[in-house]
């Protein structure tokens, strides 16, 4: 339900993982074998040289300095509002709207039920459970419904999960019902550190 583009993200972390991995493995290089070191200053010398080379080529009659940082600019720019789409994409689908309906009969308008309201519901009803933790639900945008659920719990140490999650999936039933809308949901059950932590009398 939650639009965040977990590929890319890997994607982007894997290799973050592998420039820092090469470039410590580098510095351990440069530190403990001669040669290495030798070999790295030589290559830094030639790349340098021809850096200050191309730089002077580029350099336009009358100027300074080389329209090359113009270029290397631009592209930081670019880098940047890059950074600012992959945050702002982090995270997307989560909506305030759970329902909303055109009436056309009697006073004719547009009805919408808030997402607190469900979200309210489910959490008033598993609140004070001996057998879970935590409690979280958030309402998502999905397509063709209005919106989803995400129920998210964390069981006790020894609670029976499937017996939790029938028991939320009746008080979805009963809740639709009630409410007169419905549309998926979704039922995750997490472990962590709290739930090996975490006991209640004559749960297990």
């Amino acid at each position: 339900m939650n639009r965040t583009p977990r590929i890319t993200n890997r994607v982007i972390l894997t290799l973050l993982g592998l420039f820092m991995t090469a470039l410590g493995l580098h510095g351990l290089l440069l530190a403990a074998v001669p040669s290495y070191a030798a070999g790295w200053r030589g290559l830094a010398d030639r790349v340098g040289a021809a850096f200050t080379r191309l730089l002077e080529d580029t350099t336009l009659e009358g100027q300074r300095d080389s329209w090359l940082w113009i270029v290397v600019s631009v592209v930081m720019i670019v880098l940047v509002l890059l950074m600012v789409w992959w945050m702002a994409v982090q995270g997307q689908g989560k909506t305030g709207i759970f329902a909303r309906e055109f009436r056309e009969e009697g006073t004719r308008g547009i009805v919408e039920l808030s997402s607190a309201v469900p979200e309210q519901t489910l959490k008033a009803a598993l609140a004070g459970r001996p057998d879970l933790v935590t409690v979280s639900v958030t309402s998502w945008s999905v397509p063709r419904h209005d919106a989803g659920l995400r129920v998210k719990v964390q069981p006790r140490l020894g609670a029976a999960p499937y017996r939790i999650a029938e028991d939320i999936a009746s008080l979805v039933v009963d809740m639709d019902a009630i409410l007169g809308a419905a549309g998926p949901v979704v039922i995750h059950l997490a472990t962590g550190a709290r739930t090996r932590m975490s006991r209640a009398e004559r749960v297990r």
